[in-house]
């Protein structure tokens, strides 16, 4: 049996999430994404013209930069200039590859959007966090798009969420807090969209190894809190 969560959560409880939307007052799209004592602002910024190797195509493309405030941590830590480190280029590629899932290809013209995930205080989940607030300034991004008059309809088919979850002490549990994802003998971040299919999974054997059991316990703990997640995105975008 695990021992208490360090917030007296069950199991299977999400931290207090919040998805202010319009966070910025000039970004396209803006969401302030809040998981228990993470706190990522993305902002979706659209920009005409398209990367190089996308020119003359009539396409347009999203990409995404996430990055961490020096003090979003319990010690400072300097920040990225140059080249960036491999953890931050991993988790804005899974941040691109999953924005990228809400649409079933990029025929809008020929224009960028553009979606800056900055941590501003990390407590674990940020990746996480970060991809369920981006959706929220992608809609956004895509919908004032539309409402000047760049494009006829947003080319949005459907929105994603993300969770990690984890055994720890045996037992699964949801949005790990930084305490629990240090210590969890196995670690998984799971994207899914809002029509239930998988975006993407990626899950470790930190401490340990895990059977075909846990997984889908696992994989069943994470549709669950993402549906949350997406009730969540529905009321912060007013969709009913």
């Amino acid at each position: 049996m695990a021992e208490s969560r360090p917030d007296g959560r069950a199991p299977s409880a999400l931290r207090p999430v919040s998805l202010q939307r319009q966070a910025v007052a000039y970004a396209e799209g803006s969401c302030l994404s809040v998981f228990g004592g993470t706190r990522v602002l993305c902002a979706a910024s659209v920009e005409q013209g398209v990367p190089g190797w996308k020119k003359g195509r009539g396409e347009g493309w999203i990409t995404a930069e996430y990055a961490m405030l020096p003090r979003a941590t319990h010690t400072r830590t300097s920040r990225e200039r140059g080249q960036l480190g491999g953890r931050t280029q991993e988790i804005q590629r899974l941040i691109g590859r999953s924005v990228r899932a809400m649409l079933d290809d990029f025929a809008w013209g020929e224009w960028t959007v553009k979606v800056d995930c900055d941590v501003l205080q990390a407590d674990g989940g940020t990746r996480t966090a970060a991809i369920t607030g981006a959706c929220v300034a992608v809609v956004d991004a895509f919908d004032w798009m539309v409402a000047q008059k760049h494009l006829s309809v947003s080319p949005v088919k459907r929105r994603v969420a993300a969770v990690s979850v984890g055994v720890i002490d045996g037992v699964a549990c949801a949005d790990l807090c930084y305490a629990e994802d240090v210590r969890a003998e196995v670690d998984m971040n799971v994207v899914m969209a809002s029509n239930g299919q998988f975006v993407e999974v990626q899950g470790t054997g930190e401490h340990g190894t895990f059977d075909r059991r846990q997984l889908d316990a696992l994989l069943d703990l994470a549709g669950a809190s993402i549906a949350e997640l997406d009730a969540q995105q529905r009321r912060a975008l007013g969709i009913v």
